[in-house]
């Protein structure tokens, strides 16, 4: 959650349940009128506004202090992504790689299980229904271990998504996991 600058602090429920992954990096709140730029990302076909997105994150990741060795995208399932015919985390992930000269390794992940859309579902329900359904693909466990993996995605609201991808790269060995994300709902 947004914080005043200082350090390492963290927010309460960081401190009482401390996520899986290091860091997280976000460019904007999730709310109009820039809600309507992911919106129109993930559900309109409008790919160019990836490059905004990713133009956003870039100054923003470029400062940070300790930059990830290498970029993968939230993978989507293989039905969702048969029926939007993109990834937009990969849409947003290509530009901002090749802006900060990051190998980026769209393939590093799998989704293995389909699961019910996470924005259709309360908070509380978002951690089990993805619990498990990432995989790292088997040539890709080399490629994590011992690195800094940033993981870009379009909005975060609970974290449940990108805390079970940062435990499953940790898993294989992933040192360090941090979130690049475009936006973030804000706490109500």
């Amino acid at each position: 959650m947004p914080l005043p600058h200082a350090g390492g602090t963290r927010c309460g429920s960081c401190l009482q349940h401390g996520p899986a992954f290091d860091r997280t990096l976000v460019a904007v709140d999730y709310g109009a009128p820039l809600d309507r730029l992911v919106l129109g990302l993930k559900y309109a076909g409008k790919l160019e506004l990836a490059h905004c997105c990713a133009a956003a994150l870039g100054p923003l990741l470029a400062s940070d202090p300790v930059l990830p060795e290498l970029l993968c995208p939230v993978p989507l399932s293989a039905g969702r992504l048969q029926e939007r015919g993109y990834n937009q985390a990969l849409e947003i992930a290509r530009p901002l790689a090749r802006s900060l000269r990051i190998a980026l390794h769209a393939r590093l992940l799998e989704r293995v299980r389909e699961t019910p859309a996470q924005a259709r579902l309360p908070a509380p329900l978002r951690g089990d229904n993805v619990r498990n359904a990432f995989l790292l693909l088997p040539t890709a466990a080399a490629i994590v271990a011992g690195r800094h993996v940033g993981v870009v995605d379009d909005v975060m609201t609970t974290g449940a998504t990108l805390d079970e991808i940062a435990s499953t790269l940790k898993r294989f060995g992933a040192s360090r996991v941090t979130n690049i994300v475009f936006a973030r709902t804000p706490p109500h």
